[in-house]
């Protein structure tokens, strides 16, 4: 939270939040879990190995259309191994990726330092990648990495027909695709298909248990079997080996199905809010409508004077639009991410209207 204080985090803590809500106390989450394990007499797994993680496996795998899956600590490790891997087999160190990927923004350029592999930009940053961006890299790919949807960009996704191009000039080019689907469970009412038909053509696909579901850290990574082997052998040498994954594992499993089941109403919570906010002055969506119920708002506000009024419209209106911001794209404007969930469902969203108009009061 921008200049965060004690005053400013009680403020916080005595408002409505806009955004999808505060994660359940530790003592209840793991209260929650203690039960989840009495009622199902879940034993320990060790390194990676025991009824509870396996059924969980097979039950993603079987989700997403996979032969095989592997529950790690953390989505580097599983995007790591993946690119790893493929690159290995292909003999090629270069992999392509979008301008906006994870492991090119977040994660310290771990691919090229530890495993020695050349990461390669493909397409422009404002926009998903498309057929026509693959067919512009003459260089030889070991993996191509792509983002559904992509978070920097304000979740966007790219149309059906654009998806299945790039699969299909992945395919036909023989670079293996991989997905990173960190937010890949807001996709399905996005797309009005079932996940296992937008998984079909990546060669791999990486998921996350905290985003979106709402579980302790955790991963999974998915492909065909050796492939699945080989990455699982990284593990290991990568310090991911972990003697035993059940918190994470049973506080993703628990709250899964539940999760998957609120995504159309997010998504329409999302779209609402949206619609409720066209013609403010000063505000502005993105995209709009949004993609999935992950999207931007920018704000002709620069942050300072952004913090400032957000702080007074929580005395004001008793709603807490924003925690932190980024500059905006031109000047004395900033944006930030706002991720629907049970909190801004609960909202009315002509009273959020009311308190974004109110920032510029």
């Amino acid at each position: 939270m921008a200049g965060k204080t004690p005053e400013r985090a009680a403020l916080r803590d005595a408002s409505r939040i806009l955004a999808q809500g505060p994660r359940p106390s530790p003592a209840q989450m793991l209260s929650d879990a203690a039960r989840w394990c009495e009622e199902r007499d879940v034993s320990w797994d060790v390194y990676g190995s025991g009824a509870v993680i396996e059924d969980f496996e097979a039950k993603v795998a079987n989700l997403l259309g996979y032969p095989a899956a592997r529950f790690v600590p953390t989505g580097i490790l599983a995007q790591l191994a993946a690119l790893r891997v493929w690159c290995e087999r292909a003999g090629v160190d270069t992999f392509g990726m979008h301008p906006t990927a994870h492991v090119e923004l977040h994660e310290g350029h771990a691919y090229r330092r530890i495993h020695g592999l050349d990461g390669l930009l493909v397409g422009p940053r404002d926009r998903p990648m498309h057929a026509a961006h693959l067919d512009a890299v003459r260089a030889p790919l070991g993996a191509l990495l792509t983002e559904l949807p992509a978070r920097e960009i304000g979740g966007q996704l790219p149309t059906w027909e654009e998806l299945e191009a790039l699969k299909q000039a992945a395919a036909t080019r023989g670079v293996p695709l991989h997905l990173d689907g960190a937010r890949l469970w807001s996709c399905g009412p996005a797309y009005e298909r079932p996940l296992h038909e937008i998984t079909a053509g990546f060669s791999s696909c990486y998921v996350s248990f905290y985003k979106g579901i709402g579980a302790l850290s955790g991963a999974m990574l998915l492909g065909p079997t050796d492939f699945i082997q080989e990455a699982t052998a990284l593990q290991r040498p990568m310090g991911g080996l972990m003697y035993t994954l059940l918190p994470n594992v049973v506080t993703a499993a628990m709250r899964f199905d539940a999760a998957l089941a609120s995504m159309p109403a997010r998504l329409a919570g999302a779209r609402a809010l949206v619609a409720a906010l066209a013609d403010l002055p000063g505000v502005h969506a993105y995209p709009d409508p949004p993609h999935t119920h992950l999207f931007h708002i920018g704000l002709a506000l620069d942050p300072h004077a952004a913090n400032a009024a957000r702080d007074r419209v929580a005395v004001e209106h008793g709603i807490w639009l924003f925690s932190g911001v980024r500059d905006g794209t031109a000047p004395g404007t900033c944006r930030f991410e706002l991720t629907v969930g049970e909190a801004t469902l609960a909202l009315d969203p002509q009273d959020v209207r009311r308190a974004f108009a109110a920032l510029f009061a």
